[in-house]
C-alpha cells in the first residue's frame, strides 16, 4: 500500500474546498493515498493572533476576487456564501463520525458538505442541514446526530485540532507528506515536483 499524505481542511475554507476537489488526483499522480483530517481554524487563528482572510484589510478584497478566479480557472462550481465564515463544528463532527463507522463513504460526505456550502448556498453551520446532507448521502441521520453529540467524537475533533497545531498546521488546506509541510491549494504543483524529486 502506498504511503498516505495528510490533508487538513476546514469546511469554511474556500481554498480547502477547491483543494478537496483535486487532492485525490494529486495523490494518485504521486502514488499516494489521502488521510482526510477535518479541523477548525478558530483555535489556530487564536494561537496566531490572526483572523479569517476576508476580515484582513486589503487582503480580504483580493481574497474574494481570487476565490472567484480560482474556481473559474479550475472549473469548480462556486458561489461566495451569503454568510462567511461560519462555524463548522457540526460538519467536522459528522465527518469524524462517518470516518469512524463508514470510512469508505466519508469522502463522499465531505464533498457533499463542501459543495452544499460553496456551490449550493446551504448553511452547513446548521446541524439540521448537515444531517439532511448526510441523509442524502445514504447515512442514517439519527445515528449521525447521535455521533455528533457523542463525547468520543467531540474529544476526537479536539484532538485532531491540537495534533494539527502540534504538527505546525495553521491554515486550510494544509498537506503534510513525509513530514514535509505545504500550505495552500496553489502548492499542489510544488508537491508534484517535490514528490517527483524524491523518487
Amino acid at each position: 500500500m502506498s504511503q498516505a499524505l495528510d490533508f487538513y481542511f476546514e469546511f469554511s475554507s474556500p481554498y480547502g474546498y477547491f483543494a478537496s476537489t483535486q487532492i485525490d488526483a494529486l495523490a494518485r499522480d504521486i502514488g499516494r493515498t489521502v488521510n482526510w483530517h477535518p479541523i477548525l481554524l478558530g483555535p489556530m487563528f487564536k494561537a496566531m493572533g490572526s483572523a479569517p482572510l476576508t476580515d484582513i484589510p486589503l487582503k480580504g478584497k483580493y481574497a474574494r476576487h481570487d476565490f472567484e478566479r480560482t474556481a473559474a480557472l479550475f472549473d469548480i462550481p462556486y458561489q461566495f456564501p451569503d454568510t462567511f465564515p461560519i462555524a463548522t463544528v457540526g460538519a467536522a463532527r459528522a465527518t469524524l463520525y462517518v470516518q469512524q463507522h463508514d470510512p469508505q463513504r466519508a469522502v463522499e460526505l465531505i464533498h457533499h458538505l463542501y459543495r452544499a456550502y460553496f456551490a449550493d448556498g446551504r448553511d452547513i453551520s446548521d446541524n439540521h442541514t448537515v444531517l439532511s446532507i448526510a441523509k442524502e448521502c445514504g447515512h442514517d441521520p439519527d445515528a449521525v446526530a447521535a455521533g455528533m453529540a457523542d463525547e468520543h467524537i467531540k474529544n476526537l475533533l479536539k484532538s485532531e485540532v491540537s495534533q494539527a497545531i502540534e504538527r505546525g498546521v495553521f491554515g486550510s488546506p494544509f498537506i503534510i507528506i513525509d513530514n514535509e509541510p505545504f500550505w495552500g491549494f496553489d502548492r499542489f504543483p510544488h508537491i508534484r515536483k517535490w514528490a517527483g524529486a524524491k523518487r
